[in-house]
């Protein structure tokens, strides 16, 4: 069974091993969560020339020979290059300096999964399979990004003004999760989903209201 785990990735060191599709995949979702990344391969794609050009990332280019992660000192380390033998000896050097595995194609080597996931802003929805079945995993997050419409991401600077509010009432910690537990419903979601954020605003406050004559 697999740990789920978000992880903050600003600023922290990450190696992809490869300079293919596969690898520019792995190179945007890193960028995008902040991380510092190191593309290790003798070409890479367009897309990731112009990202090097752009400063986003950081290309050594030549193939991946033992002793090239440790300078990095990595926190994750991603193996998609076309070499399996490659893979497996990036693998090694990653685990031997500490660092955290994902091998797609060679899931022996692999440490952790990168599940399908839906992002609405600061909403993360994710999906694993446990690597059983990617397409499944793939399927329910094309579901999932019908039941959770961008209108989810707009409402959450919403939540979080009036999470601010609650916390500024009399009755401390306790009181104030009471209230909130009372406030959000069903009903929020539907209304969210709807995109009627107004009426999902008043909703939660209407809550809030009715917590604090019930105590």
């Amino acid at each position: 069974m697999l740990y789920p785990l978000n992880l903050d990735l600003s600023g922290k060191s990450c190696v992809v091993i490869g300079g293919g599709r596969v690898a520019e995949r792995k190179v945007k979702g890193l960028i995008a969560a902040g991380a510092c990344v190191t593309v290790i391969a003798p070409v890479v794609t367009d897309t990731l020339q112009q990202l090097v050009g752009e400063h986003q990332l950081r290309w050594q280019a030549g193939v991946y020979a033992y002793g090239m992660l440790a300078p990095y000192q990595p926190l994750l380390v991603f193996c998609a290059a076309d070499s399996e033998n490659a893979n497996r000896e990036a693998a090694r050097e990653a685990k031997e300096i500490g660092a955290l595995v994902n091998a797609a194609a060679q899931p022996e080597l692999t440490d952790f999964q990168v599940p399908s996931r839906i992002v609405r802003g600061d909403l993360l929805l994710t999906v694993a399979t446990g690597g059983d079945s990617p397409a499944f995993s793939r399927l329910l997050r094309k579901r999932l990004e019908q039941e959770y419409p961008p209108s989810f991401a707009e409402f959450l600077p919403r939540l979080r003004v009036l999470r601010d509010e609650i916390k500024k009432l009399p009755g401390g910690s306790e009181e104030h999760q009471r209230r909130w537990r009372n406030a959000l419903n069903q009903s929020v979601i539907d209304l969210v989903r709807a995109g009627q954020l107004d009426r999902a605003e008043e909703e939660i406050r209407n809550g809030i209201i009715d917590a604090g004559a019930e105590s």
